[in-house]
């Protein structure tokens, strides 16, 4: 499969498929699409569709790493997304008044 990036339209279409129910899961989403929408590969966006197939409480176990991956959705492209999913961009200092 080759690894070229989204376009702006594939990656708004793909931002617009991935709201969900629970705001958690909204929260973990926002910050994906923040750090890595710019450079979605369609690999990526395969792994994030299988993702969003699943029930909100699955998809917040998955994301909380209070499950792994298991059947049809453990495949390596939910796997690589799922991780950057799970990553937490470090707090921002408060400044300084």
């Amino acid at each position: 499969m080759a690894e070229d990036v989204l376009d702006d339209r594939e990656v708004a279409k793909l931002r617009w498929r991935c709201r969900r129910g629970l705001v958690e899961n909204d929260l973990f989403i926002e910050q994906f699409f923040a750090n890595h929408g710019s450079r979605l590969t369609h690999r990526q966006a395969q792994g994030i569709t299988t993702l969003m197939d699943l029930a909100d409480n699955d998809l917040l176990d998955l994301l909380l790493r209070r499950k792994e991956p298991k059947g049809e959705a453990d495949t390596p492209e939910v796997r690589e997304v799922l991780e950057q999913l799970r990553h937490r961009a470090p707090a921002t200092p408060p400044l300084a008044g």
